[in-house]
């Protein structure tokens, strides 16, 4: 492993303690341009998500009204009703964002497997780094409003449903992650600068709780608008 990723597990609780639980839950506050103009400004505004720590599946609870849930994996998602009842699927999701771009509207299926795909990466990282098939590299560093933050760049496998195959984290002095970098393929490769602060420890786990996304220039900077997602998390649980 990439010593500077090795840094980086270790400064979020090592590698050993994140093997210890299999399930992340938290209750999410989510707001930002993205969801109306994808057509859902409501449905996820506030809901809970849990996802695997050791295969890749998320859910939201609720999903929208009526008791619905989601699932998310990578072959397929799904809407659920409170008693597992499977109400809508899709199955090979991804294939379903054809031709999109930032503007075009998401059905609510659409809606799930983002939202499922996107809070699976994000809880997921920087555990992620010791993933199989997962390669990083440390690269130049970056100044940013005075901070110096060195770099991680990620190549993921194709087995795995992320926003991008490559993507870059943001490492500061204490080895915690400020910044996250991608592009978003489903939405026509939109490129997003997505900031990380306001940590807590759970169980022996240092996360963030609050994440800002932001457009993301071809200098590499990030623009100050629109926010483009928010999201806060509390009630964080590991099991």
């Amino acid at each position: 492993m990439d010593p500077l990723a090795q840094r980086v597990i270790d400064a979020h609780g090592g590698l050993e303690r994140w093997k210890a639980f299999s399930t992340v839950s938290a209750d999410l506050v989510q707001g930002g341009a993205l969801w109306a103009i994808k057509g859902h400004s409501r449905t996820l505004e506030r809901t809970r998500v849990t996802a695997g720590l050791r295969e890749e599946w998320a859910g939201h609870a609720p999903f929208g009204g009526n008791g619905r849930r989601s699932r998310f994996e990578p072959g397929r998602v799904a809407l659920e009703a409170a008693d597992g009842t499977v109400l809508e699927e899709l199955r090979e999701p991804r294939r379903s964002f054809a031709g999109h771009d930032l503007m075009t509207p998401w059905t609510e299926l659409q809606l799930a497997y983002f939202a499922g795909c996107a809070m699976w990466t994000y809880l997921n990282t920087p555990f992620l780094l010791a993933w199989p098939g997962v390669e990083s590299e440390e690269v130049e560093p970056w100044e940013e409003d005075g901070a110096a933050w060195r770099r991680l760049r990620l190549r993921f496998p194709p087995g795995i449903a992320t926003h991008s195959m490559i993507q870059t984290l943001y490492v500061d002095n204490e080895g915690l992650l400020r910044r996250h970098d991608y592009d978003v393929e489903i939405a026509g490769g939109t490129p997003g600068a997505h900031y990380i602060s306001a940590y807590t420890q759970v169980s022996g786990i240092t996360f963030p709780t609050r994440r800002r996304i932001f457009p993301r220039g071809e200098d590499g900077r990030a623009a100050p608008e629109p926010l483009v997602v928010s999201i806060d998390l509390s009630g964080i649980e590991l099991r």
